[in-house]
């Protein structure tokens, strides 16, 4: 395949993509996101006569001055809110043992998050990141932010393999002066990052979605085979037959989730896995049905 045709079948997906995610965002998820996410705060909205059990605190003494009766400032919550995909486009993610690679279910999430923000009216955002931030595009409204967020995750080739989740958020932290919505989407096959991303969910409100491909979770009984870590280049010889090694890799893989999910919640990061193989639509709903929850 020459690079034109390259372009032109990664534009197909792209487009295949919208199509999908639109449909998502606009029958499935727009009612769930609407009640889930909130704006940064309040907006004035008029002032009217205050009534038994009204805030004390919202009265304006400057008109009841002049009303000659008390009058209170009246609000409505202030919708519109940045949110930023943070995508992970490490050489982990191109991985994928089934159907799809990581990075491309990230970039189909991508356009479904992204879609479901622009129906709320939401300015959407991108920042792409492996061993260091690659590309951060700031928020922006209207569907065209949303598409050059997708083409982004699936075209973009980091110089450096390797994962920093620590760098990604610390530029988050550095480049968000108004709280946000962050979705940290990657599969978290990364060290050292708890401290940063703790601080980064300190200031502002952070969605985890770890991506997930079924053979993390179980390796098959196929014989003795080659293991590459795709950021280090290291391989090592492992025999899948034995019993003992199988359910050691398991354990080990159940271990380190678990971890992340006590991690998660320790710093009221909300999360669900995404499988790229398995249907996530009803993880991120139940997910969004927690916040609304919450919220309500």
């Amino acid at each position: 395949m020459d690079e034109d045709e390259s372009i032109e079948e990664i534009m197909r997906r792209v487009r295949r993509l919208e199509i999908r995610a639109r449909r998502l965002a606009s029958e499935v998820f727009s009612g769930d996101y609407h009640s889930s996410f909130r704006g940064q705060g309040l907006d004035f909205d008029e002032f009217r006569p205050y009534q038994a059990g009204d805030e004390i605190r919202f009265i304006d003494w400057k008109v009841t001055a002049r009303m000659q009766e008390p009058y209170i400032r009246k609000f409505k919550e202030e919708r519109e809110l940045a949110v930023i995909l943070a995508v992970d486009i490490s050489a982990s993610t191109d991985y994928g043992s089934d159907f799809l690679t990581k990075r491309e279910r990230a970039a189909e999430l991508a356009a479904l998050l992204g879609f479901s923000a622009r129906y709320n009216g939401d300015k959407v955002g991108l920042l792409l990141f492996a061993k260091e931030p690659i590309l951060y595009l700031p928020p922006a409204k209207g569907g065209k932010a949303v598409l050059r967020a997708v083409r982004e995750i699936l075209t973009a080739k980091p110089a450096d393999p390797g994962t920093s989740i620590a760098e990604a958020s610390k530029f988050l932290l550095q480049s968000l002066k108004r709280k946000g919505l962050v979705f940290m989407i990657s599969d978290f096959i990364d060290w050292g990052f708890e401290k940063p991303l703790g601080a980064l969910a300190q200031r502002h409100d952070v969605i985890a979605l770890p991506l997930i491909d079924p053979l993390e979770k179980s390796i098959p009984n196929v014989g003795k085979v080659y293991l590459r870590d795709p950021e280090t280049g290291q391989e090592i010889l492992v025999n899948t037959s034995n019993n003992n090694t199988r359910m050691g890799l398991a354990k080990l893989s159940k271990r380190y989730r678990e971890g992340l999910s006590a991690f998660f919640k320790k710093h009221g990061i909300d999360s669900t896995p995404i499988s790229t193989r398995d249907d996530y639509l009803a993880g991120l709903h139940q997910l969004f049905q927690r916040r609304a929850h919450r919220r309500n």
